[in-house]
This record gives structure tokens, C-alpha cells and sequence, in this order.
């Protein structure tokens, strides 16, 4: 060290630093992402092994069929989980086939997983058709599904011929869910990311960029799927195979979206300076802002189905907001580190060069025709976007059967249409009353007098290997008597997961109001199912007024403004309106479908709210960036001209992966992904494209009421800016 102090860095030497510096960020960052992919990559399949597919585990502690299936388990420890085998053939059984299910019943009660021995077979009336009950236990080393495909495999085995066997019941069906949730690991994630590839590849015109990208919306899924495997299995969230099928989706297209966005100012600012450095510091510091907002504000949204009172929709919300997070730290860390290293390479072979004059495109054209008759664009889609939503009320989303979910045939279903031919309809399965022991002849007679209700019985100490509804054979059996209360099971008439059967449930329910005293619970698999549509038609009451509160709170917070949010609300409302509306029709009468859940019109909003204003953020903060310069009627042109690209290249991918849903043949997911995908596209070609820029320009600067730009003073001062190329 000279007497003088220390000697500063030469030019060159800080230059050189700057260069090795710019370098090796990008570098750790990406080693780092390396190396939590490299942990958490092992778990990347096991999110099956939390899942839980029973419908009953979702309901509330407060539901009727909660408390009557907690006073069972007080009575008789963990209810077992039913499986019914039934077996029919065109003319009477023989002696032969009733001597094999015999046989088969011996060898089904010593398989691991089996609560209790399965009940001797029961000829029907007709003669035509048998059956046993199989309690499978309801917990344990044992998967059902495992169980069921054991048993299965067994009848299966030298079975006479002509003799047709299903198993069905609640086993058979929850197996058969778990069967159709398979292929989520698999061809869901490959026809998704295939999709996505596909349209990368046209939007780039380049093999590396889509690469990049796809890698990035990968890293993105491997961090949520090990977030969400922790929370499940320390029981913080309830995860199924659905929340499951959207959390894969929706990484992929939220990941892939905010990377649309943060490549497409990075090549836009490409075209500005020689330093790709310089370029992604602008393009991040530009994109940050929409893309949180963006992300937070589907977070935001995603988060409000904790309101909800069924623990499948609640727990989805979470689940779906630690996907949004993912997607979002990947696309703001380790893509912008990717892109810087490899530079202008990346968009091969078209790069895209410093000072490159860009052509006048297909969006700057939109936008000046919007900006020449912004009434009769506003007004015309709006009036297009009413006709649709005219057909709204023709949605029927009160709920469907259990055995109606499947799109494809299967087992469980076959069974229970065997079961209808030939049995009481809800046979093996009761409908189970609890009622104050002191009032339980009343109860018994007011059931009784219920339309639809076959049987009535008082539930005793029976032998576990009985069927589980009706009495003993030696007579009435004694009732069980705990804390003053006692139990009454009733067969039904109708399949227990039939609209018959709920139906006659929520009679059973008014009567046994009206008797004094009684505080009768009604429980069981059919009020299981009425007590989930009830709890779900609630939830879109509550849920959707706080949605919307909460998306106006942030919109208002990001664009200053309140009148600007109304509108943008408005006008995405009007979309889902409109989506609702034809899907009403093509479920209806085209597909021929037997319904919809009624958490579909619910999951539909709230993606379709919070995903609709995704696209509208990006525009509106785009355009109110060039409004505080140009003035908004310029402002709005240019946002709509350089965002049009991206944007609807971010809507296509969006919309693609979510129809990559229907490869799980559910009718819940195949419901969704139509609503959604469809939705999306509207959002993104005539709500974003046209109504939202028209309404704008019309209203003009007052959109930006009360912030100061709804003054206009920059509107008059602003020249009208040069051809733009497009940047999207």
C-alpha cells in the first residue's frame, strides 16, 4: 500500500469484475436450482401415496353424516369400508356358481386388508343374481385399491362360465377413482408439456427458447410437488386426485405464462441496447411488477376457498397457491439466469439485434382499429358475450351420482347397475338414523313412513359377517344405547347415489324434524353425498363475494385507481357469465352429460376470475405505464399493441394445458377443463383484445379516477408515437 491510500481499479479492472460478475450470478443461481431439483426430484411420484379419494373425508364436522358416522365409530370402533361383490348371469344361478362364491368367500376372508369375514352369498329374488358384502378395513398397511384389485383378480379365477361378477360398493368405487387418477404422474404431465412445446415452438420460431422455458415450468412443479407432499403428510392440507390433476396444470401454464411476459420485454429490450445484461435488468425490473401482481393476485384468489366448508375445496386453494409461488420464483430467478447465459443464442435462429426497426404487426393494426370505434367494439361484445351468458341458468350443477363421474366404463359402475336389476336399491348400504333412545319407536315410525325407504331396522349387536343393514335372523336385535342415544338403518329403494336416493333422503330429513324431542341426525352414504352438494352450493354463496372483494382490494392497490378495477372486474364477470352459459349448452345437448357438481360453477369462477384478470393486469399495467407519458388514449393503443402477442400466446398455452385434463376420464376434470380452456380463450381474444382497450378508450382518462391521471393533462401534451412493431 502506497503512502497515499490504497490504489483504486483501473477502468478495465472494474469492467473485467462487472463481466465475472454479471457471469457468475446467473451461474449460482442456476447451480442452485440444480441442486433443490436434485433433492426433491425423488419425491416427484409420490403425491399418490397422500391422496385420499373418499368423499366422506371431506365434509364438515358439522355436517349430519359426520356426526352419525362419529356416533358408529363410538359405538364400534373405525367403520370398516364396504365393498359388495355381486354376481348375475342371463337365466338362475346354479348350484355351481353359488358353491364358487362360497368358496371364494372363505378364501377373500383370510386376504390382508380384509376387516371381518364377508357375508355367505345372498340368492335375489329373481334368482338371477347374488351377492356378498366384503368389510375391507379402513386404514392400514393395506391400500384399498390394492384390496379391491386383489379380490378382483381372485373372482376372476376360474369363474364358471356365463357367470358375470363386479365388485362394487364404496371400495369399488374409490378404487376405481384411484384407477383414473393413475395417469396424473404420467400422460397428464406429457401431453401438457407436449402441448406446451408445441405452441412454444410456433410462438419462438426457435428449438432452444421453448427448451429453456419448459425446463423452467418443470423446476417450478418439482418445488410445489415437494411442498405439497410435506403438507400433506403432516396433515395441513387434504389432497385428491383432482387437486392433484389442477396443481400439475396449473404450474405449467402459470409458470409458462409469466415466462411469456419476461421473455417477450427481454426481446423488446434487445432490440434497444448491445448488453444482454442490460436487457433482462430492464425486462425484470418491467416484468416484476405485473407478474407479483399477477401471481398474487391469483394467489389471493386461490386462497379464499379456505372458506370453504368441504375440506376438498378448501385444502385445493393452497395447494393451487403454492403452484402459483413456484411458478413464479422460477420464472424470476432461474429463467432470467438462463436466458442471460445464453444470450441473443437463445432465440436462434432468429435473434433478435440492437436497433432492429420492428414491422408494423397484426396487433398495432387491432389497436388502431379499436382506437377508431371503441363504442361499437365495446358494445358488440358485450352483446356477444350476453347471449351467452342468457343460457347460464341452464347449468345443471346440483350434483350426480358417484357411479356418474366415470366417463369411461368401469367395475364399480357395472356393479352397481347389477345391484339396481336385481336388489333394493340401498341394500347393504343403509341410510343410518341416531336419535335420542327415548324416542326411538317414533322414529322408526316416521322413517317408515317416508316414500322410498324399503326397510327399516334398529341397529344392534349383530354379528360383524351379517350384512350390514336389516335384523338378525332370530329377530329384532336390541338396540345399541350410547350417551341416551340409539340408531336406526333404513334401505332405500333407489341406488344410494342416485338423485332418487337423495331425494328421499331430504324427506326423511324434513319428517324426522317434526318429531319432538327426537334431535334425529340422518347419515349414511346417501346423506353423505347430500350433505357435500348442500356444503358446496353454499360455498359459491359465500365464497364468490369475498373472491371479488379481495381481487378489487389488490387491483385497486396496483393501478391506483377505483373506477379502472370495477370495470376490469366487470368485464371478466360478464366473460364467466358467458363461459357458464355454453357449457351449459354443450353439456346439455351435446355431450349429453347427467350433470355437474355443483364445485364446478365454483372452481370455474374462481380460476377463471383470478386467472382473467391475470391477462388484464398485464395490459392495464403496460398501459398505464405508457399513460403517465403519452396520455391514456395513446397509452392505451401502444400497451395493446406490444402486449397483444404475448398475451394471447399466454391465454393459447393456458387454455392448452388445462384441456390436457381430459385425459383423466373424470367428469368433474373433463367439466373443468372445458369451462376453463374456454374461458380463457374468451378472456384473452375479445375480452382483453377488445372490450377492456375499447372501454378504455371510451371512458378516456377518467378510467384512472380519482388518481391523478384521471386529469388528462398528460393526454393533451402526448404526440402520437411512431408505428410500433409488434412485441409479443
Amino acid at each position: 500500500m502506497s503512502p497515499a491510500g490504497p490504489t483504486r481499479p483501473s477502468h478495465d479492472e472494474r469492467t473485467t469484475r462487472r463481466t465475472r460478475l454479471r457471469w457468475l450470478l446467473p451461474a449460482l443461481l442456476i447451480l442452485g436450482w440444480l441442486g433443490v431439483v436434485t433433492i426433491a426430484g425423488p419425491y416427484g411420484g409420490r403425491l399418490s401415496e397422500v391422496q385420499q379419494n373418499d368423499s366422506a373425508a371431506f365434509l364438515p364436522e358439522t355436517a349430519e353424516s359426520t356426526e352419525v358416522a362419529a356416533f358408529q365409530r363410538e359405538i364400534s370402533g373405525d367403520q370398516p369400508l364396504p365393498a359388495v361383490v355381486v354376481a348375475e348371469r342371463d337365466g338362475r344361478l346354479t348350484d355351481a356358481d353359488l358353491a364358487f362364491l362360497g368358496e371364494r368367500s372363505e378364501e377373500i376372508a383370510v386376504m390382508d386388508g380384509v376387516d371381518a369375514p364377508p357375508s355367505p352369498p345372498i340368492p335375489s329374488e329373481d334368482g338371477h343374481a347374488a351377492r356378498l358384502f366384503v368389510p375391507l378395513a379402513n386404514g392400514g398397511d393395506a391400500e384399498p385399491k390394492e384390496v379391491v384389485e386383489d379380490i378382483r383378480r381372485l373372482l376372476a379365477e376360474d369363474r364358471p362360465d356365463g357367470l358375470d361378477i363386479h365388485l362394487t360398493g364404496p371400495a369399488g368405487i374409490i378404487a376405481d377413482l384411484t384407477a383414473a387418477f393413475a395417469g396424473i404422474d404420467g400422460l397428464l404431465l406429457l401431453v401438457a408439456a407436449g402441448v406446451v412445446a408445441v405452441i412454444l415452438v410456433i410462438v419462438y420460431r426457435s428449438p432452444l427458447l421453448p427448451l429453456t422455458v419448459l425446463v423452467s415450468s418443470t423446476f417450478a412443479l418439482v418445488v410445489a410437488v415437494v411442498v405439497v407432499y410435506f403438507l400433506a403428510t403432516n396433515g395441513w392440507v387434504t389432497l385428491n386426485g383432482q387437486s392433484q390433476g389442477i396443481l400439475f396444470i396449473l404450474v405449467f401454464g402459470a409458470a409458462t405464462d409469466y415466462a411469456l411476459l419476461l421473455v417477450a420485454r427481454y426481446r423488446e429490450e434487445l432490440g434497444s441496447t448491445e448488453s444482454t445484461w442490460t436487457a433482462m435488468r430492464r425486462a425484470w425490473r418491467a416484468t416484476v411488477e405485473p407478474v407479483l401482481a399477477s401471481a398474487g393476485t391469483v394467489i389471493a384468489g386461490l386462497l379464499c376457498l379456505l372458506f370453504s366448508d368441504l375440506s376438498s375445496n378448501s385444502s385445493l386453494g393452497p395447494v393451487a397457491a403454492v403452484g402459483i409461488a413456484a411458478s413464479v420464483l422460477a420464472a424470476l430467478t432461474f429463467l432470467p439466469a438462463a436466458l442471460v447465459l445464453l444470450g441473443r443464442r437463445a432465440f436462434w435462429p432468429f435473434r433478435p439485434e440492437a436497433g432492429a426497426i420492428g414491422r408494423r404487426g397484426l396487433w398495432q393494426r387491432i389497436a388502431d382499429m379499436v382506437a377508431a370505434r371503441p363504442r361499437r367494439f365495446w358494445v358488440g361484445t358485450t352483446l356477444v358475450l350476453l347471449v351467452g351468458a342468457a343460457f347460464m341458468p341452464q347449468l345443471r350443477a346440483t350434483g350426480t351420482s358417484e357411479t356418474e363421474v366415470f366417463l369411461t366404463s368401469v367395475e364399480s359402475v357395472a356393479g352397481e347397475e347389477a345391484l339396481a336389476r336385481h336388489f333394493p336399491g340401498g341394500s347393504g348400504l343403509p341410510t343410518v338414523v341416531v336419535t335420542e333412545a327415548d324416542r326411538l319407536d317414533e322414529v322408526l315410525a316416521a322413517t317408515e313412513s317416508v316414500d322410498g325407504v324399503s326397510e327399516v331396522s334398529v341397529l344392534g349387536a349383530t354379528d360383524p359377517s351379517a350384512p350390514p343393514s336389516g335384523p338378525p335372523a332370530d329377530g329384532p336385535a336390541d338396540p345399541v344405547v350410547l350417551d341416551g342415544r340409539a340408531a336406526v338403518e333404513a334401505v332405500l329403494d333407489h341406488p344410494v347415489d342416485s338423485d332418487a336416493a337423495v331425494d328421499t333422503v331430504r324427506e326423511l330429513r324434513e319428517v324426522l324434524a317434526g318429531v319432538e324431542g327426537a334431535n334425529a341426525l340422518v347419515g349414511g352414504p346417501t346423506a353423505s353425498q347430500l350433505d357435500t352438494q348442500e356444503t358446496a352450493t353454499r360455498d359459491l354463496v359465500v365464497i364468490v363475494p369475498i373472491v371479488l372483494v379481495v381481487i378489487f382490494a389488490i387491483l385497486a392497490l396496483l393501478l391506483r385507481a377505483l373506477l379502472a378495477p370495477l370495470l376490469l372486474i366487470a368485464t371478466v364477470v360478464l366473460s364467466l357469465a358467458a363461459t357458464l352459459g355454453v357449457g351449459a349448452l354443450l353439456f346439455n345437448h351435446v355431450l349429453d352429460f347427467p350433470g355437474a357438481d355443483p364445485s364446478v360453477p365454483l372452481f370455474a369462477f374462481v380460476f377463471l376470475v383470478a386467472l382473467g384478470i391475470d391477462y388484464n393486469i398485464f395490459l392495464m399495467t403496460r398501459v398505464r405505464e405508457e399513460s403517465v407519458t403519452k396520455g391514456t388514449r395513446v397509452g392505451t393503443v401502444r400497451g395493446l399493441a406490444v402486449t397483444g402477442g404475448v398475451i394471447t400466446s399466454a391465454g393459447l398455452v393456458l387454455a392448452a394445458t388445462f384441456s390436457a385434463l381430459v385425459v383423466i376420464p373424470l367428469l368433474f376434470l373433463a367439466q373443468l377443463a372445458f369451462l376453463v380452456a374456454f374461458g380463457v380463450l374468451v378472456d384473452t381474444l375479445l375480452v382483453r383484445s377488445l372490450l377492456v382497450p375499447a372501454l378504455t378508450l371510451d371512458i378516456g382518462s377518467r378510467v384512472w379516477w380519482p388518481s391523478r391521471l384521471a386529469s388528462g393533462r398528460t393526454e393533451e401534451a402526448a404526440p402520437e408515437p411512431a408505428p410500433t412493431g409488434e412485441q409479443g
